[in-house]
């Protein structure tokens, strides 16, 4: 076997998913149980659902924005639109991009899906910090360093312990896909 793949398949034997609200850790298996569980009761009470990133996490958030709403039949919103991106950043800064239409946009309890490699981009960790200010879940996925601050700020945390970027973005997409795939089985 390629010695990438062997340790990207180690690696997903390494997740963590915590809720910290509780304070407990789960294996792969039951944590994206639990992750399932989430999204299902968001679905349920037709809550929306936003996912924000950077780079190529922003191309599995754009990406999951529309498969989570075509196939799992959710409520999502999608802050990627390029004139609003660019105007909040000229307008305020990069760091404000998301945080500002979670601010106009996000209702209590609908959820933000944070992903981010690093769990340390500013325009990340403010937009957590403005959905806790407006009673909106959050759930990060991260990798690199496991205290980092997206990764303790969220309620519940997807945590990839590897440091290349290529690992850690396939695993967050490949967890999301799963979530996705689970949920359209449940109708």
């Amino acid at each position: 076997m390629d010695s990438y793949l062997k340790e990207l398949l180690d690696t997903l034997n390494k997740i963590e998913i915590k809720l910290q609200v509780f304070g407990d850790t789960f294996s792969y298996d039951e944590g994206v149980d639990k992750l399932i569980d989430v999204f299902l009761q968001k679905k349920r009470t037709n809550k929306s659902i936003a996912f924000i990133g950077n780079g190529g996490s922003a191309a599995i958030a754009i990406h999951m924005t529309s498969d989570f709403l075509k196939n799992g039949k959710m409520k999502t919103i999608s802050f990627y639109n390029p004139a609003t991106l660019t105007c909040l950043g000229n307008d305020y800064s990069y760091d404000e991009v998301f945080s500002k239409q979670i601010d106009s946009i996000m209702r209590e309890g609908d959820m933000l899906i944070a992903i981010s490699s690093s769990g340390m981009s500013s325009n990340i960790v403010r937009a957590i910090e403005c959905a806790h200010a407006k009673n909106v879940d959050v759930i990060s996925f991260t990798g690199f360093d496991e205290s980092n601050t997206s990764r303790v700020k969220s309620d519940i945390s997807l945590y990839v312990p590897c440091h290349k970027y290529g690992i850690v973005e396939s695993i967050h997409n490949l967890i999301l896909q799963e979530i996705v795939d689970k949920i359209i089985e449940f109708g």
